[in-house]
């Protein structure tokens, strides 16, 4: 009977009192979450209740497994296990926690500088994603070292790895010289200030805005709703196109080819009348000239502003489409015309061979008077 009740009483125990601490640990964060409203330390806390409550209860298994003189045989195996889940889940809750202070601290200092520096708040917010991919990276790779430690025949092992650890550095560093390439391009955009996320970039002839930045790759959300992942190192060895940088600010261009006749004035009259009415100008400067001519149109550029890159192109296709049809209803002859009279000949030309017809036109000049009907 004892030799029953014991191992039930250590293992039920053990996991009575890990959900009785969880729970009363969990009832303390939400209590001061709820007091504090002002910092979201404590709600993130609880996120990590499950992998404290895994530690507490591999823990108490791993002390008390001898009490409970259960599977004596199997002894060190379950040992094993144990302290593999023990290693495991305080990795987890070292993650969970440093998770919850950096981005404690991220939106404490993203809440106080939103509205005077975002451009600076997109740069800490590239550098704390980094270096929590960083940390993980870190914790990981020793919790997963301090597992292998646990088997003896590792540890054996390790002396002659170790005599050998510099040829075999040698070695991973060159196949792994385009990772480390990137790795190090990545610490270079986080810190660098190069892009940021939510910067708006153009990058191989594509308009998008950057989503993710890891230590290897970067993700560029276009206007479509695509996604192109690219290698860091490319932001690092060629050039492209950050309409972010600095201030999110723009200048946009809108072209349109119109008759000589065109009343400019008017047009620009009427861009002012555009630009009230739309509420994706910013209202700091606007012009419309005449940039160059050809034979048939001349060429007229409106410049326009807006405070980001998602409302200049807004601003700019409503400009466009107004004026077209404003030009259209109300001066339609200021719209481009092809030219289509009756070519006269010079008369030398009708000297040389060329003989009047009946009606006394020229058959060239009825060639090409027919050809202007054709077209017309």
């Amino acid at each position: 009977m004892e030799n029953l009740l014991r191992p039930l009483i250590v293992v039920g125990g053990s996991v009575v009192l890990t959900l009785v601490i969880g729970w009363a640990t969990d009832f303390l964060l939400r209590k001061a979450d709820e007091r504090h409203h002002e910092t979201p330390l404590w709600g993130l806390l609880r996120r990590g209740r499950i992998p404290y409550q895994l530690l507490l209860c591999a823990a108490l298994l791993r002390g008390l497994y001898d009490e409970a003189q259960l599977l004596e045989s199997r002894r060190e195996g379950i040992g094993q296990a144990l302290t593999l889940i023990l290693i495991g889940s305080a990795a987890w809750l070292v993650i969970r926690i440093a998770s919850a202070i950096v981005e404690t601290s991220y939106t404490r200092y993203a809440n106080a500088r939103a509205h005077r520096d975002p451009a600076r708040v997109r740069r800490v917010r590239t550098q704390v994603t980094l270096i929590m991919r960083v940390v993980s990276a870190i914790v990981g790779v020793v919790a997963a070292a301090s597992m292998l430690l646990t088997f003896p025949a590792f540890r054996a092992a390790g002396a002659s790895l170790l005599a050998s650890a510099g040829i075999l550095g040698i070695v991973a560093g060159v196949a792994a010289q385009s990772t480390l390439s990137n790795m190090f391009a990545g610490f270079q955009i986080a810190f660098g200030d190069m892009v940021r996320i939510g910067d708006t970039v153009v990058v191989d002839g594509e308009w998008g805005t950057v989503e993710e930045i890891t230590l290897t790759f970067l993700t560029v959300r276009t206007w479509d709703e695509r996604r192109i992942t690219m290698p860091v190192s490319y932001f690092t060895s060629k050039p492209f196109e950050n309409w972010s940088r600095g201030t999110p600010q723009m200048t946009g261009t809108v072209f349109w080819h119109v008759d000589h006749t065109a009343p400019v004035d008017a047009m620009r009259e009427k861009l002012r009348d555009i630009l009230r009415q739309c509420p994706a100008w910013d209202g700091r400067a606007y012009d419309l000239s005449v940039t160059d001519t050809t034979p048939n149109t001349m060429q007229v550029r409106a410049l326009v502003t807006a405070k980001d890159a998602d409302d200049i192109w807004t601003v700019r296709v409503t400009v466009r489409e107004q004026m077209v049809g404003w030009l259209a209803d109300e001066h339609p002859y200021a719209l481009p015309r092809v030219n289509t009279a009756d070519a006269i000949l010079p008369p030398s030309q009708s000297q040389n061979g060329h003989r009047p017809s009946q009606d006394g036109v020229p058959h060239q000049q009825r060639r090409f008077h027919g050809a202007s009907r054709t077209e017309r």
